[in-house]
C-alpha cells in the first residue's frame, strides 16, 4: 500500500477461491494519506465502519470478517489485472479510468475515455429532459417513446 501513486484509485483482485478479507481500514488509512482517490476490491474487505469514518470511498464484491493476514501480500504494483468474473473475461490496464458510485463501478479503457464521454453526456441530458416531462404529467411510455425513441 506504501507504493500507491497521488490521485491513483487502488485496484486489488483477490485470488479466488479465498474468502477472507484483502482490504480493510488500516490500508484505506494509508491509501487516504497517500492521496489515493478510493479503492476497488475485485473480492472482499472489511471494517466497513472505519471506511465510513474515514470518507474513503471503497467499493467491493464482498464482505468478510477475517482478515487475510499473511495469506496475502502485493505481488505485482501497476500491472494489468484481470477481473474474477465468471461472465466474461475482462482486464484493466494501468491508467484506465475506474468510476464508481453506490449503484456499481465501471472501467473504461483510457483510449475509450472521450467516446464515453460523448454517449453518456447524451444520456444524461435524455435522463433530464425524461424527468422534466414525467414531472410536468406524462407518462413513462409517451415519454420515452418521444425522447428516447423507444
Amino acid at each position: 500500500m506504501d507504493a500507491v501513486p497521488k490521485d491513483a484509485v487502488v485496484f486489488i483482485s483477490q485470488p479466488t477461491p479465498h474468502i477472507n478479507a484483502v482490504f480493510g481500514g488500516l490500508m484505506a488509512l494509508r491509501a487516504r494519506q497517500l492521496n489515493a482517490t478510493g479503492t476497488v476490491v475485485d473480492g472482499n474487505l472489511r471494517d466497513l465502519e472505519e471506511h465510513r469514518h474515514l470518507e474513503f470511498p471503497v467499493f467491493a464484491k464482498g464482505v468478510s470478517t477475517s482478515a487475510g493476514g499473511p495469506l496475502y501480500r502485493a505481488s505485482e504494483v501497476n500491472v494489468p489485472v484481470k477481473l474474477n468474473s465468471t461472465v466474461q473475461e475482462r482486464w484493466i490496464h494501468p491508467g484506465d479510468y475506474i468510476i464508481a458510485d453506490l449503484n456499481g463501478v465501471v472501467c473504461v479503457p483510457e483510449a475509450s475515455v472521450a467516446d464515453v464521454i460523448d454517449v453518456v453526456s447524451k444520456i444524461v441530458e435524455a435522463d433530464e429532459k425524461c424527468a422534466e416531462a414525467i414531472k410536468g404529467g406524462r407518462s413513462v411510455a409517451e415519454t420515452f417513446k418521444e425522447i428516447r425513441g423507444q
